[in-house]
């Protein structure tokens, strides 16, 4: 039997880690009305009154009381002490309402109720992306006691801050993060209108290539408008159709139990939701944490008939995440099912905000908006960041705008029942030149569904995934979706004109500028300085350009200090991503993974070591 040995290269990843609640499924409405989800510490904070059931305020509070696992350096500074008398601890837990310090020793004499000043620094990672800074707050003591757990004592102090920490960051940080992108998008886009215009001066001289960058920065710039045009679908209280989850898992020991918790643990009605967990034959030891997560479940938290809405099945032999896909579609009981992978993390109102745009009859797919859980883990994640919000927020939502969203993301979207059973078999037994279609199932579905009904983009349904934090693992991530995106792309084509004009006409442009751009780089950066001496400004400058308006658009929206690294993204697409793409032209017919051992990964490798062994027998060079 041949053994395929990986070299075992992990790299920890770095995760913002939320405090755990006692209760398994904290933010599940509760049928017995024993208890409410909003965390009290959040409505203090908010000191505007009880606004009910209002799920904008509702939400507002639970963003408030999320507390985060993290541990950093904290000076407290005792009201009118000196500086002398200043305390040194360290943090336990963090919020937006306040923090829990562990103290060097007992009786440091502060007292509940005291004013203090808190000065420390937040890392990247401890707490949602923008909160990374410096922060000088007043404080005040609300609690001091001594922590036994573990058989050692433990001087704990817990301090309320006197005003959230989104405020104190919207004042100090946040505005002028808004102020300073504003200006310089919009001196940005000034600027690459003025090329534009430089370039229609000059078009006579080389038609092609200044038509090329013309359609190229139209584009580009359309996207980003139709983006800032964009509106979510506002939730209706009276709006909760059911919803059946499917998780297909293959080989997710490590994340599935915190996915399979995400997915249940949602602010939904509990009559209206069920979670079905198809495993594609693993060969790791994820039925074993799936078994795990959904005893835990059954255990804690029967009042939520939880028996009956989370469910798990393995498939008799490995088929595929779309043989998974399906298996739980024809299980659910529910008119729409959303997908998640099985390393995809769901925020508690996410089912919630993405159900709504199913109130028009016509629409046939929604997808959800997808972060970077591991974002601070190293480069790699960190470029990745920009890119997905970019892909999403701007991207997505643009296309939204036309209710043609050409690919409902696999971390999370969700469908109507009938039509995915509708398109079943075409969509397992899916060929492209004679080959079995494996990856891009996300996007052929999408084309399904595209070509009879409508598909959207709901910014506020929130999910979190895993990226790769190997550059191995994510090129060839990349080479995947580049060929998905080339076949799926020429199918849409062949129906997308019939759909809103200026939709089919961005998309057949959205197709021509990336599979064009190799050419146009090598004619820029190599045939023109070569053959012609003349250095290639304008061509450099157009680069940095559409690098600084995606890194201002991730400054302005997520208000993060990862918005330098735009620019590290758009210098690696150039410099290594793009020319993956010409060899996706020639390859895009492939059907492997080359991340994960599917059936046709494990083919091609003994086909490989075959031919080697072949080699080897006769001399061939390796």
């Amino acid at each position: 039997m041949l053994k395929f040995r990986k070299k075992d290269k992990r790299i920890k990843e770095v995760l913002t880690e939320p405090r755990a609640d006692r209760r398994t499924l904290s933010y599940v409405p509760d049928p017995e009305q024993i208890r409410v989800t909003a965390d009290r510490r959040g409505k203090h904070a908010m000191k505007n009154g009880d606004n009910g059931a209002d799920p904008d305020y509702l939400n507002q509070l639970r963003t408030l009381s999320l507390r985060y696992v993290a541990e950093f350096d904290v000076r407290i500074l005792p009201g009118g002490q000196g500086r002398k008398a200043a305390l040194q601890g360290t943090s336990s837990d963090i919020s937006a309402t306040g923090m829990l310090l562990k103290l060097p020793a007992a009786n440091p004499g502060i007292k509940v109720g005291d004013k203090v000043r808190a000065k420390f620094k937040i890392p990247p990672g401890a707490m949602p992306e923008g909160f990374e800074s410096r922060v000088h707050i007043d404080a005040t003591v609300v609690r001091a006691f001594v922590d036994a757990t573990g058989g050692t004592q433990v001087h704990m102090l817990a301090i309320e801050f006197d005003k959230p920490l989104t405020e104190y960051m919207r004042r100090k940080r946040w505005g002028y993060s808004v102020y300073s992108a504003s200006a310089l998008l919009f001196g940005a886009v000034l600027f690459i209108m003025l090329m534009r215009a430089e370039s229609i001066i000059y078009f006579k001289y080389n038609m092609v290539l200044y038509l090329y960058s013309l359609i190229a920065a139209l584009f580009l710039l359309t996207r980003y408008l139709f983006g800032a045009l964009y509106r979510d679908v506002p939730i209706n209280p009276e709006y909760t159709p059911g919803v059946s989850i499917i998780i297909p898992c293959f080989n997710e020991a490590e994340w599935i139990k915190r996915t399979i918790l995400s997915c249940m643990n949602q602010d939904y009605p509990v009559d209206k939701l069920e979670v079905i967990v198809v495993d594609d034959r693993s060969t790791d030891q994820s039925v074993e944490q799936i078994e795990e997560m959904i005893q835990l479940i059954h255990s804690e938290a029967e009042r939520y008939s939880t028996r009956d809405r989370l469910t798990y099945t393995v498939l008799p032999e490995n088929a595929g995440k779309r043989v998974a896909l399906v298996k739980g579609v024809e299980m659910a009981k529910h008119d729409l099912v959303v997908f998640v992978d099985s390393d995809s993390f769901l925020d508690p109102t996410a089912i919630r905000h993405l159900v709504q745009p199913f109130q028009d009859p016509k629409m046939g797919g929604v997808a959800g908006r997808t972060d970077v859980e591991n974002k601070y883990t190293n480069a790699i994640t960190k470029l990745q960041t920009v890119r997905y919000y970019i892909a999403f927020r701007i991207m997505k939502a643009a296309e939204s705008w036309f209710d043609s969203v050409t690919c409902l993301s696999g971390p999370l979207s969700c469908y109507r029942k009938e039509l995915i059973l509708q398109h079943a078999d075409a969509w397992l037994n899916q060929k492209f030149l004679g080959r079995p279609a494996t990856f891009g199932d996300d996007r052929s579905m999408t084309n399904f569904i595209l070509k009879t009904h409508r598909t959207t983009y709901q910014d506020s349904a929130i999910c979190s995934t895993i990226v790769p934090s190997q550059t191995k693992v994510f090129l060839k991530q990349q080479m995947r979706w580049k060929r998905s995106w080339l076949r799926e792309s020429l199918r849409a084509g062949g129906f997308i004109w019939r759909k809103e004009p200026f939709m089919a006409l961005f998309f057949y442009i959205g197709l021509i500028v990336p599979i064009a751009a190799p050419v146009v780089v090598v004619y820029n950066l190599m045939y023109v300085p070569i053959v012609h001496g003349i250095f290639p400004g304008t061509f450099l400058m157009g680069l940095l350009m559409m690098a600084l308006l995606m890194s201002l658009a991730h400054l302005l929206l997520r208000k993060s200090r990862l918005w330098v690294f735009g620019f590290v993204f758009c210098l690696f697409y150039e410099f290594v991503l793009l020319w993956q793409m010409p060899v996706a032209w020639f390859t895009f017919w492939k059907s492997t993974w080359g991340t994960r051992e599917t059936p046709q990964d494990v083919e091609a490798k003994l086909k490989k070591e075959a031919r080697r062994r072949k080699g080897k027998k006769f001399g061939l060079p390796q």
